[in-house]
């Protein structure tokens, strides 16, 4: 058995992965599946169509390589978080879409729950912030608005699960309704200190236990494929969120490593080791991983606008052809010409949480180009992201000494050499740049001995290049504080607009 087969369920598409015992990738395959937008700020999936696409994409790179069933060690689940799922348990069927962790159908409850005051308590317990992002108020929407369905969750007759739970449902043909504490604690009724669902945070969102599946830990085995599926069964041993499983997928075994994903927005996560740390800046405390007795716990921060001001050069103003050219662009000027993007498209994330900042240009001159724009829209990604990080430092007391990166904007050197120039430490992009993937054939490969220990794992994570920083601490400082200028005049945007008129 030569291979581990990673199952990477996205947002807008479910991939399918092989690995060596090497870490490199054998075989893959990809599919996209429809978004549904019923109503304004509305976003759903169909959890037949996401089956589907995981499964044929399984069933595609398996024999794309010529291999069977026998081959495979193991199968590893990661997914994308907070996407909520309710099906009946008997026939299978799900009672309605899944509510996607984009829709905000639920902020006006998230609202009534914040003016009531329980917003310590939930933080204090889940490591969250009350927003319609997390899985359990659209639980309690789907319960309030599919006739019967409360009724039915409280007689057992229905499963909640986030995609993790529900692909391995299926895969097991409804044997099995678990999850792990990395999706768990993305629901906001998950107790981060006792590791359990919490009945006070239940009955807060009015949420059956009858309904949740079992926690268990992010590497074991936890059953078998149905035999139909690919043939003969085959050990499914690993289940992590998507950002956890790129920690996972990046080494960060150990306390104050961390990496970040350069995708439409960017996710930083800190190993922060066997303790969950309170932030004092907004960050989220989450569950890392669970591997035998012992829990990670990690500091997430996020940043709403990533690669998506790469997408807007070239959609919104034409400046590149395709995404990849926007580095040469960036590169045909020697510096920014003191031009700062802010992309406060749609406000500000992690650590300013400003709802009403927007997108501003600074710095402008009769003598500034398209270059020195495309170069303004890259120093901003990493400007944000040492933004994140400069709190999760100060919330963790954690020394950092170096940032792991991966995602599609990784690959862009000029960007990664000026993270490293902004954050005084190493950038590191591995050679294998599906982290997420590895991250769950780890966690799958070591519950069967595939690999034995961390230490093997490790041996499989190779870096392609490391970027040293090249300026000088005074050099980042002002350009930093620059930065800081330019987030002033972006922030509060739309409040300052009102305040004055609108042309």
């Amino acid at each position: 058995m030569s291979f581990i087969l990673a199952l990477d369920q996205g947002t807008t598409s479910s991939r399918a992965i092989l690995f060596d015992h090497d870490g490199a990738v054998h075989a893959s395959a990809q599919k996209e599946f429809p978004q549904h937008f019923p109503q304004a700020g509305w976003v759903e999936h169909d959890p037949l169509e996401i089956w589907a696409s995981q499964l044929e994409v399984a069933r595609t790179a398996l024999a794309g390589a010529g291999l069977r069933a026998a081959d495979v060690a193991a199968i590893g689940i990661t997914n994308q978080r907070e996407t909520t799922v309710i099906w009946d348990r008997r026939s299978g069927e799900p009672i309605h879409n899944a509510i996607v962790w984009q829709d905000r159908r639920t902020a006006s409850f998230c609202d009534e729950l914040k003016r009531a005051g329980h917003g310590d308590l939930i933080t204090s317990k889940t490591g969250l912030v009350i927003d319609a992002y997390f899985s359990g108020s659209k639980i309690r929407w789907l319960l309030d608005h599919v006739p019967g369905a409360r009724e039915r969750a409280r007689r057992g007759e229905l499963a909640f699960g986030t995609i993790d739970t529900w692909l391995l449902w299926k895969l097991t043909g409804g044997a099995l309704h678990l999850t792990d504490p990395s999706n768990a604690s993305r629901t906001l009724l998950f107790n981060l200190h006792t590791g359990a669902w919490d009945d006070e945070l239940l009955r807060l969102l009015d949420v059956p236990r009858e309904l949740l599946p079992e926690v268990r830990s992010s590497c074991e085995v936890y059953g078998e494929t149905a035999p139909e599926l690919f043939g003969a069964p085959v050990p499914i041993a690993g289940i992590a969120g998507d950002q956890q499983a790129a920690l996972f997928g990046q080494n960060c075994f150990s306390r104050g490593l961390a990496k970040n994903t350069y995708g439409t927005g960017c996710f930083m996560l800190m190993n922060t080791g066997t303790q969950p740390v309170a932030s004092r800046h907004q960050l989220l405390t989450t569950v890392a991983w669970k591997m035998g007795t012992q829990t990670d716990y990690a500091l997430e921060g996020s940043v709403f606008i990533g690669g998506a001001v790469v997408q807007w050069l070239r959609d919104g103003l034409g400046l590149i052809k395709s995404s990849g050219d926007v580095e040469a662009l960036a590169a045909s000027v020697p510096d920014c010409g003191g031009v700062y993007l802010v992309p406060a498209f749609a406000g500000l994330g992690a650590p300013h949480w400003d709802q009403y900042a927007r997108g501003t240009i600074t710095g402008l001159t009769r003598g500034t180009t398209s270059g020195h724009i495309a170069r303004a829209a890259l120093e901003g990604i990493a400007f944000q992201v040492a933004d994140v990080l400069e709190v999760m430092r100060k919330d963790s007391g954690i020394p950092v000494h170096e940032l792991r990166v991966d995602g599609g904007a990784s690959a862009n050197n000029l960007l990664m050499q000026f993270q490293a120039d902004l954050l005084q430490v190493p950038v590191v992009r591995p050679k294998v740049a599906e982290t997420t993937a590895f991250g769950a054939a780890c966690l799958a490969g070591l519950a069967v001995g595939f690999w034995k220990d961390r230490v093997e794992v490790a041996k499989a994570w190779q870096p392609d290049r490391t970027f040293e920083p090249a300026k000088t601490a005074d050099e980042v400082a002002h350009r930093r504080s620059r930065w800081a200028e330019a987030l002033n005049r972006a922030r509060d945007w739309e409040h300052r607009t009102a305040s004055v008129g609108r042309v």
